[in-house]
């Protein structure tokens, strides 16, 4: 048996470019919430609001890089790299909260329209604006490695939106007096946010539940590792994640006996960094299939004749006194 252990993250460590996001967020969040108060505009109380969730999915993300740093132990072998995960989850979850209020909202405007100061609105939403585009800047760079980035930066992107809707919103009102308008960009904002909200829930979920990741294809995987000199068989095959940038894989290989193991793991670790970027990697030689071949749906052979190699082999465990195949 082999493996090849690597429990750093291969994300980029993005936390200054977080804590930079998240105090101009919380910064701008407060001057939001006071200048809807002395304005008396529900537009920017609002978009305070959704603001407030993007505050919040920043300080979630700093917490889940924080807590990932946490070194493996006893109790958990793997660390702590799984939070970053579940703070993703979160934030999806939160996005969803956040798409539902715009959109009730929306419909209680619909029936009861509300004066807007339209100037104050401008105003302030176009500094938000500005605040968005400088916290997207600082968090492109690792959301596409990082799902804990990309459930922050979807967090900024909508808010970005947000506060373009609000925009328009009071420039047309300003010059028509049409105040629907409001309601109706905050429609288009929320059914914009929710399906690409169900992308990062989906992700994440898949992640959790230990599905193959994204972009990598199981069945052409058992191919590349029964392509190679010496393997006979493989089963028992699982690929998963850990985190984002943190794919896992565990198999055992069944190999002709005059290719020795160490050899053989060596050259199927290399094909899978190489190929598949799969850096942690556990492999059990067998030059005959154990007993778990019976349960899997890898097959090199017709799987009559496997099962039965692997069933003689296991009578010939229970009973030490059987012949060997």
């Amino acid at each position: 048996m082999g493996s090849n252990h690597q429990h750093t993250s291969s994300a980029p460590n993005n936390e200054k470019a977080l804590w930079l996001a998240f105090g101009l967020t919380f910064g701008f969040l407060v001057a939001e919430v006071v200048a809807g108060v002395l304005t008396r505009s529900l537009a920017l109380i609002s978009d305070a609001a959704h603001m407030f969730t993007d505050a919040a999915a920043l300080a979630i993300a700093l917490a889940a890089i924080r807590v990932a740093r946490r070194p493996a132990d006893l109790k958990r072998s793997f660390g702590y790299h799984r939070f970053e995960i579940l703070a993703a989850a979160f934030n999806a979850l939160l996005l969803f909260g956040v798409a539902i209020y715009i959109l009730v909202e929306a419909w209680q405007r619909f029936k009861q329209p509300a004066a807007v100061e339209s100037t104050g609105m401008l105003v302030v939403a176009t500094l938000g604006m500005v605040v968005n585009l400088i916290s997207m800047r600082l968090l492109a760079g690792g959301k596409d490695a990082s799902l804990n980035i990309k459930g922050a930066y979807l967090e900024v992107w909508s808010d970005l939106l947000g506060s373009i809707g609000v925009i328009v919103a009071a420039v047309v009102i300003r010059y028509t007096g049409w105040s629907w308008v409001d309601s109706l960009v905050a429609v288009a904002i929320g059914l914009w946010v929710l399906p690409r909200t169900w992308v990062l829930l989906k992700e994440s979920l898949n992640i959790l539940l230990e599905g193959v990741p994204e972009g990598i294809d199981a069945q052409a995987v058992s191919q590349a590792i029964q392509g190679v000199p010496g393997v006979t068989g493989i089963h028992d095959l699982h690929i998963w994640a850990l985190t984002s940038g943190k794919t896992s894989l565990s198999a055992h290989v069944v190999h002709e006996t005059a290719f020795a193991p160490g050899e053989l793991i060596a050259i199927l670790r290399a094909l899978l960094h190489d190929r598949y970027s799969i850096e942690h990697v556990t492999l059990q030689c067998e030059t005959t299939p154990c007993a778990d071949a019976l349960d899997n749906s890898h097959w090199t052979e017709p799987r009559t004749a496997l099962a039965a190699r692997a069933e003689a082999v296991n009578a010939a465990t229970v009973s030490p006194s059987a012949p060997r195949p």
